[in-house]
């Protein structure tokens, strides 16, 4: 089986390069034969390296530890669901995976729009379809030559490699044992490769001189659901430290959690920018740069994930692939630049900022503040390597930087997000911002004086949650204003009219939930002002009080099983004196993998988690200890991440006026070909 993995990944490696070759020339020479040989080049990539991911999960599923990567990750005792989830928990199988969703995405763009026949498109898809192999061939080589996830295990112990299939293998790393990790790699890796569709159709797009917006309409989706991918894939990563780290929080500025945000705020960027150019073919450059930032971001944080340049929990071992992304990023990063330079001509803007006062404005610093967010998150995670090379001396840039430089950067952000909707285009009169501001405002001052009486005394919590509800106020006014005349124009309730309102225009009121789903995301980070924690040794029937709640220890049990043995405490949870629940924290000892890891026992509720950690023994071998945080509105991040989720499907859905143009043009056409027909069988007759 792994050698006909390996036989599949060497042959989709020659089949990519002359996919690239053959596109390239057959735009050049105007071949449609070559152009359509690279395209079906493309589609046997695709399915070459299925067979490869295919022969990779049948060794782990069978326990084949001959091979290294099977033997590095897995082992007897894993149950189903893990060893499926190895195929990407290391660096070997992680890079296959890559290398396979990126196939997947060119063939659907292949397949989608192989057949169209709009002139515009037509001369894009070669150099397209290139662009995307160019991208699949830098993996393949990987896959080949430096990562190969079908090398079989050698000993070398005596210096020299020998054969030797292990009797068992090393299991999965125990942090990766958790429900969620299954399919959190696949959604963060759809994000990071979904950007690189629209990546290509920008650079087709410069490469033939196109003066159009046609690339953009064509890559909207695709844009939005990289997005909505590379969302959902942070979200669930800081779930995933939230739960199984086991040290309280979600977020801490680490290097890797670093390299998904940095895509993920130029990405926002250009969300936005782009209804500029859509609407009045402004920043057009911006945008370009933009789309080639965010893909090249995504490389990055693959080549942090992967080249033990930063220390990172998240990361895998250091590797020899670093050179590798090294190279490619500063060749893509050179080539794209002087694609660019040399088109400029073609970007000019056909329309210029009327006003500060005007949604062209806001949508203008909504991009430089995100850009200044992704510039100080960059500098901080590469300032510990620059400051190697540079003294000698690695300085790590810890939370206190990040949250002191990005905190004020965040709350403008929310700012804008209530500011945006209430603009017009091009100019907003004095007297229309009178109006639309002063009720948001007014009730996010009330909102603010009634937390200050309950007792909120410090000052980013509090303008967090002014900002909150002022930008809460905007976009309800927005949904009412829309609602109330579509209700007084027809017969639909109030329900009735908001869904009619959004299937109007699925994009803007989809960004508008999204915004409502940020908003909040910013209110359970702002309950992170308000964390508690205590670390207290505890024998059984001691307590101690956090949070409003008095905790127990009512036993202490031991657990063994195949796979790991535990020690795991029973701690009785008392409120007013009455029992309200039971939490179970556990550590664990993983037998094949030698590593130690806690099961953290969470309560969770809207307005507090009361988070409980195994530690470990005490030092008179009888007692544990305990770690325990109550963490205010931590699950208001949760519920904002779903709503974000939500409001980027509503956005994805088609307007009703879209669809009612599309069938409109349908039946116009049948209605033409129809009468083509008859009058092709009136001169037969």
């Amino acid at each position: 089986m792994e050698q006909i993995g390996s036989f599949a990944l060497l042959l989709a490696l020659a089949l990519g390069i002359y996919s690239v070759v053959v596109s390239v020339l057959g735009a050049r020479r105007e071949k449609p034969l070559l152009q359509e040989s690279g395209e079906r080049a493309a589609i046997a990539v695709c399915l070459l390296i299925t067979v490869a991911v295919a022969c990779l999960v049948s060794l782990l599923l069978r326990d084949q530890f001959q091979v290294a990567a099977v033997s590095a990750h897995s082992n007897r005792a894993l149950p189903l669901f893990y060893k499926f989830a190895a195929l990407w928990s290391g660096q070997e199988g992680s890079l296959l995976f890559w290398s396979w969703l990126l196939s997947v995405y060119s063939l659907l763009v292949v397949v989608i729009y192989r057949r169209r026949q709009e002139a515009s498109l037509a001369g894009l898809m070669p150099y397209v379809i290139a662009v995307l192999m160019a991208t699949q061939v830098f993996f393949l080589l990987l896959n080949n030559l430096a990562a190969n996830p079908f090398s079989i295990w050698a000993d070398m112990s005596a210096g020299v490699p020998r054969l030797f299939l292990p009797a068992d293998g090393s299991g999965l790393n125990p942090l990766l044992q958790y429900p969620l990790m299954v399919i959190h790699p696949p959604i963060l890796y759809l994000g990071y490769i979904g950007f690189v569709v629209p990546f290509a159709f920008g650079m087709a797009a410069l490469i033939t001189r196109q003066k159009g917006e046609r690339w953009i309409y064509t890559t909207r989706r695709w844009t939005m659901v990289s997005w909505g991918f590379l969302t959902c894939g942070v979200l669930l990563g800081a779930r995933w430290a939230y739960v199984v780290l086991g040290w309280g929080g979600y977020w801490g500025w680490d290097p890797v959690e670093n390299a998904s945000l940095m895509p993920w705020l130029t990405g926002t960027a250009y969300l936005h920018s782009v209804m500029m150019q859509e609407k009045k073919g402004m920043m057009k450059v911006w945008n370009m740069v933009l789309v080639m930032g965010t893909y090249f971001l995504c490389i990055f944080g693959t080549f942090l994930t992967r080249s033990g340049v930063v220390s990172s929990v998240h990361a895998f071992a250091q590797s020899p692939i670093g050179p590798y992304f090294a190279t490619y990023i500063t060749l893509g990063v050179a080539f794209s630049a002087v694609v660019l330079v040399t088109r400029l001509d073609y970007l000019k803007s056909e329309n210029q900022l009327d006003s500060f006062l005007s949604r062209e404005s806001s949508f203008l610093f909504n991009n430089l503040i995100l850009l200044a967010a992704c510039f100080a998150v960059l500098w901080g995670t590469l300032f510990p390597v620059l400051s190697e090379a540079v003294q000698g001396v690695k300085i790590t840039v810890g939370a206190p930087y990040f949250n002191k430089v990005n905190i004020p950067i965040g709350l403008f952000l929310l700012f804008l997000t209530g500011v945006g909707p209430l603009l017009a285009w091009r100019k907003t009169s004095l007297e229309s911002l009178k109006r639309n501001f002063a009720w948001p405002i007014f009730i996010g001052g009330v909102a603010t004086v009634v937390l200050a009486i309950l007792g909120v005394r410090k000052l980013a919590p509090l303008v967090t949650l002014f900002l909150s509800v002022f930008v809460t106020a905007t976009l309800m006014a927005e949904f009412y204003r829309g609602a109330r005349v579509i209700r007084q124009k027809s017969q639909l309730g109030w329900v009735g009219s908001l869904v009619h309102l959004t299937r109007r225009n699925t994009r803007r009121y989809g960004g508008y939930i999204i915004h409502f789903g940020m908003v909040l995301i910013f209110i359970g980070i702002a309950g992170s002002a308000f964390n508690e924690e205590k670390q207290v040794e505890m024998a059984v029937g001691s307590a101690m009080e956090i949070g409003g709640f008095k905790l127990v220890c009512a036993n202490i049990e031991q657990i063994d099983n195949a796979n790991y043995a535990a020690g795991r405490a029973v701690i009785e949870l008392y409120q007013e004196g009455k029992l309200v629940d039971r939490l179970y924290p556990e550590r664990r000892f993983y037998k094949a993998s030698r590593q130690t890891t806690t099961e953290v026992a969470i309560r969770p509720r809207p307005a507090q988690d009361l988070y409980v950690v195994f530690a470990g023994m005490a030092d008179n071998g009888r007692d544990i200890v305990l770690q325990v945080f109550a963490n205010p509105l931590v699950n208001w991040v949760w519920m904002g991440g779903f709503v974000v989720v939500l409001g980027t499907l509503t956005a994805l859905l088609p307007n009703k006026a879209a669809e009612a143009i599309r069938a409109q043009a349908a039946e116009q056409a049948r209605g033409e070909r129809a009468t083509r027909a008859e009058s092709k069988h009136a001169i037969q007759a």
